[in-house]
């Protein structure tokens, strides 16, 4: 998905909105716009019955889309330099998954409490995310407080108990990559590859679309770390 090539229009549906740009969610709920129940209606309309100037809204999401990370990246960051290229994942990856996890959290919570009963695999989803949630965040903390400023200090003076160090870290950081994709990859067989029953509702279609957006988004974020970054330490 990229971002920046979303377009609105005042005659759009919020859900459908909310179903083609999650990150929108949050933007509608903090302004109290209703996106699931009511959202089966244009923009327009929404933003008339708040007394918001619909253009505002407009101008409001294009600028979230533009601002928000997309799932691709290209080759251009083969050749940059560490520094550069851990600042971008810290900036870019982990700034993400600190404001996605917490608010994403809350919708699959949601869903599992309002549609657990009728699909029970809702339950066992909202388990695994509260894995996921605690071990990624636990994951980013280690690399900026310990890992990272390792890299920097060898890419300084090049001690080789400097590289022994972090090539152990290196190890454990990919052992935690793998652990992670595994609870995606699970969520993904239950969700029936996020794709929500026809009866969904906004939340729920929402949630999924978000789901399979953080998948996207982790996948990036391990390929730069276990095939760009890591490797300059484990063959140097």
């Amino acid at each position: 998905m990229a971002n920046a090539q979303l377009y609105f229009d005042k005659d759009d549906l919020v859900r459908d909105i909310v179903v083609r740009f999650p990150k929108s969610a949050d933007y509608f709920r903090n302004r109290r716009v209703d996106f699931c129940c009511g959202g089966n209606r244009p923009l327009q309309e929404a933003a008339e019955e708040k007394g918001i100037d619909v253009n505002e809204l407009l101008v409001d999401l294009a600028q979230l889309a533009a601002d928000h990370p997309d799932k691709e990246e290209g080759d251009f960051l083969n050749g940059a330099k560490s520094g550069d290229l851990i600042e971008h994942i810290v900036n870019k990856h982990h700034r993400y998954l600190r404001e996605e996890l917490p608010e994403l959290k809350k919708s699959v919570m949601k869903v599992a409490r309002v549609h657990g009963d009728s699909g029970p695999h809702l339950i066992e989803v909202e388990r695994l995310y509260g894995q996921l949630m605690s071990e990624l965040l636990e994951h980013t903390e280690k690399e900026e407080a310990e890992v990272f400023p390792k890299m920097i200090q060898w890419e300084l003076d090049r001690h080789d108990d400097t590289l022994s160090k972090l090539r152990s870290s290196i190890d454990e950081l990919e052992a935690e990559h793998d652990a992670a994709g595994n609870i995606l990859k699970k969520l993904r067989e239950l969700t029936g590859d996020f794709v929500p029953p026809a009866h969904a509702c906004t939340t729920y279609r929402m949630t999924y679309a978000r789901l399979e957006e953080l998948e996207g988004m982790t996948f990036t974020h391990v390929h730069l770390e276990n095939n760009i970054l890591f490797p300059r330490y484990m063959k140097a």
